[in-house]
């Protein structure tokens, strides 16, 4: 929605201070538009490979969305994690087996299906609760392991920002190119009248307009936009680390969620209070 708004903003003020003194219609070369539209999507499909081509447009509707990781997402997971954890504690390592190795039928996951649906999430916690399962852990390597496993997610997650930034940054090129062929084509006709000369050079520096409003008006914001859910992304994991690692030290559910809690930023965070109350009353339902 955001977007949206700034999109119109960004055209009001680029077109709207210039029609008080031009002509919009002097703006309006199809071909150079064109010219500049297809070098774009030239250099984008030749600088990336199938998977990142599918995977950057994949990620583009996502940015029209808001954010799914709310508080109450973030409350979910850790009541989630709290009651797979205060299970362990309570009937030992093997009674969550079966939730494990079938998280879909799980009656305690099934009560989370905002965090079941999400595969990546589930995987996640699922492998590493299979690796408690198994014992004889080392919470260091662990930790190592997670740190690098949310490393290759988050990599792979920024891999569209970073994809759309390069394009933005080609962009003006792109519109120098058009206007650099604009010029040319003038160059070619010095023996008209100035009238057309004059707006055949208009028209050629249309160009370099174009492909600097394009890049910094309307695909930056996107790549910017890719880069900031990329990061929102990441956070849910760190929380699911730092409470498995806190379980795997000894400390006791209550407490390991609170590790938890303790890592999301402020907007998302539950106070302690609010956290201790939605335990309680999800533990007598």
């Amino acid at each position: 929605m955001f977007l949206i708004v700034g999109y119109v903003i960004i055209l009001v003020a680029a077109l709207g201070t210039y029609a008080v003194h031009g002509s919009l219609a002097a703006l309006w070369v199809p071909l150079e538009y064109v010219a500049i539209v297809g070098l774009t999507i030239g250099g984008f499909v030749a600088s990336n490979d199938l998977k990142i081509i599918k995977t950057t447009v994949g990620a583009l509707p996502g940015i029209f969305k808001g954010s799914k990781f709310t508080k109450v997402l973030y409350v979910d997971l850790l009541a989630m994690l709290f009651e797979v954890l205060a299970k362990v504690r309570k009937e030992g390592l093997m009674s969550i087996e079966n939730d494990v190795e079938n998280p879909h039928d799980s009656p305690i996951f099934g009560k989370y299906p905002s965090l079941a649906e999400d595969h990546h999430v589930m995987e996640f916690i699922t492998d590493y609760l299979r690796m408690m399962v198994g014992g004889n852990l080392n919470a260091i390597e662990i930790e190592n392991l997670m740190d690098i496993e949310i490393e290759t997610h988050h990599h792979e997650a920024e891999t569209p920002g970073h994809v759309v930034s390069k394009v933005a940054d080609a962009v003006p090129a792109f519109g120098i190119i058009v206007a650099v062929m604009g010029v040319v084509n003038v160059m070619g006709s010095v023996g008209e009248p100035p009238a057309v000369l004059g707006k055949m050079i208009g028209g050629a520096l249309v160009g370099t307009f174009l492909g600097i409003l394009i890049a910094y008006g309307f695909v930056s914001p996107v790549a910017s936009l890719l880069e900031q859910k990329a990061q929102d992304g990441a956070k849910i994991y760190q929380v699911i680390k730092v409470v498995l690692l806190a379980s795997m030290s000894g400390y006791a559910p209550q407490v390991a969620v609170e590790f938890g809690r303790k890592t999301l930023v402020s907007g998302v965070r539950p106070t302690f209070r609010e956290l201790e109350d939605e335990l309680k009353a999800r533990k007598g339902k």
